[in-house]
C-alpha cells in the first residue's frame, strides 16, 4: 500500500490496523538532542484515547505507548525513532457480519475496488485507529517547535449546530468537559445534543480550530509546497476530515478587499499586522501571525438506526450496524488535527534551513 508516508525533511511512516497486533510509527529526520520521552508520547494519545466518556466509543484501549528505537539517555540520537502501541481490546466478532456487505460512510466499497479484498474488523487501515501513529509522531513535533518557542492551542469550535461564544473563550475550559470546547455554556449544549442524537440511534460531526502562535515569517514555498496547501493537506488526510478551511477561509469568498486584507503596522520597529483574516499565511509563507486552521469533521458513520446499501452480491438490503463506535467523533480529533499540523510545521522549518545562504554558514560557520 502507498501513501502511508508523510513529510520530506521530518519524514513519518505509519503502520498497522485497528484489530491487528499493534499500530505504530517510525520517525526519520529528528535532529538529534532533542529530549524524549514515552510520558511525552503519552500526554499526546490520552488526549485521544477512547473510552474516557460516555460520548465515545466504549472500547478500552490503554494505549501505551513504547519507544523502540532512536534515543538514549534521553534525548533522540537523530537515527529513526520506532514506537508501538498495542492493540489490547479488540473484539472482531462484532464485525463478522460486515464482511457480506458495504456500510454506508465506510471505505469498504473503496477498498474492495481497489484492492480486490479488506479487513473488514473495524476498518483496517481505514480505522480511526490509524491515527494513533499519527498522534505519536505530533507529539515528537510538537517539542520540537516547543523548543524554538512556538505553541498549539487546538479544541473544538462546533458540536453539530452548536458553536462557541469567541466572547466566553477560556483556554483553561478546554481539557475541563469532554468535548475539548473553549466555552463552558457551549459544552452543556453540546452535551444536550449529542445526547439527542444518541437517542435517535444517530451521531453527529462538527468543527475543530488549531491556532499556531509563535510562527516566524519565512516558512514555506511559494508555489506547490505553500504552507497553508501543506496544512490543509495534512488535515484532510484524516479520515473523518470533510472540509479544511485557513484563516476566514471560506468566509473570505463573501468579503470585500477593503476587510479582507489585513493592514500591517509597525509597532516600535517590529512589522506586523493589524488582524488576521489570512490565517498566518501570505503567498504561501508564514507572515508572523498565528496560523489558523479548521477542520470539517463529518459524523460517525456506524449508527444503528436502519440504513440502505447493498450486499457483495449487489442486492440491496438494510442493515443496522452494532458494535462500539463513537456517537461524535470530533472530541478525540483534536488531538490528531493538532498533530497533523506539528508534523507539517516541523517538516516546513527543517526545510528552511536552507532557504538562505546566511542560515547554511550559522550552521556550517565557514
Amino acid at each position: 500500500m502507498a501513501g502511508s508516508i508523510f513529510g520530506k525533511h521530518f519524514c513519518i511512516s505509519t503502520w498497522g490496523e485497528s484489530h491487528g497486533k499493534a499500530i505504530g510509527v517510525v520517525v526519520d529526520g529528528c535532529p538529534a538532542g532533542l529530549p524524549l520521552a514515552e510520558e511525552d508520547i503519552q500526554a499526546y494519545l490520552d488526549r485521544r484515547r477512547p473510552g474516557q466518556s460516555r460520548y465515545t466509543t466504549s472500547r478500552q484501549e490503554a494505549d501505551r505507548a513504547e519507544i523502540l528505537s532512536g534515543t538514549f539517555d534521553g534525548k533522540t540520537t537523530g537515527t529513526p525513532i520506532s514506537m508501538v502501541v498495542y492493540n489490547t481490546s479488540q473484539r472482531s466478532g462484532d464485525y463478522s457480519e460486515i464482511a457480506s456487505y458495504y456500510r454506508p460512510g465506510h471505505a469498504d466499497y473503496t477498498f474492495d475496488q481497489k484492492y480486490g479484498f479488506r479487513d473488514y474488523r473495524g476498518g483496517g487501515r481505514s480505522s480511526g485507529r490509524e491515527t494513533i501513529g499519527r498522534v505519536a509522531a505530533g507529539a515528537v513535533a510538537a517539542k520540537i517547535l516547543k523548543e524554538l518557542g512556538m505553541e498549539l492551542c487546538t479544541y473544538t469550535c462546533a458540536i453539530g449546530d452548536v458553536r462557541i461564544d469567541r466572547e466566553h473563550f477560556s483556554r483553561e475550559e478546554i481539557g475541563k468537559n469532554p468535548f475539548f470546547m473553549p466555552d463552558s455554556e457551549a459544552a452543556e449544549r453540546a452535551a444536550r445534543y449529542v445526547q439527542a442524537c444518541m437517542e435517535a440511534q444517530d451521531s453527529c460531526g462538527g468543527l475543530v480550530e488549531c491556532v499556531i502562535t509563535g510562527v516566524p515569517a519565512g516558512l514555506g514555498e511559494p508555489c506547490f509546497d505553500k504552507l497553508d496547501a501543506r496544512l490543509a493537506g495534512a488535515v484532510m488526510s484524516i479520515g473523518a476530515v470533510k472540509g479544511v478551511e485557513i484563516g476566514d477561509g471560506f468566509g473570505a469568498a463573501g468579503a470585500r478587499g477593503s476587510s479582507n486584507n489585513d493592514a500591517f503596522v509597525s509597532r516600535e520597529g517590529v512589522i506586523g499586522k493589524e488582524t488576521n483574516h489570512a490565517g498566518g499565511t501570505l503567498g504561501g509563507i508564514s507572515d508572523g501571525s498565528g496560523i489558523i486552521v479548521r477542520a470539517a469533521i463529518k459524523p460517525t458513520p456506524s449508527i444503528a438506526a436502519r440504513q440502505r446499501t447493498v450486499n457483495k452480491e449487489g442486492e440491496n438490503i438494510e442493515i443496522s450496524i452494532h458494535g462500539r463506535h463513537d456517537p461524535v467523533i470530533v472530541p478525540r480529533a483534536v488531538v490528531v488535527v493538532e498533530a497533523m499540523a506539528a508534523l507539517t510545521m516541523a517538516d516546513a522549518l527543517l526545510e528552511g534551513m536552507s532557504a538562505k545562504m546566511e542560515h547554511v554558514r550559522k550552521i556550517w560557520g565557514m
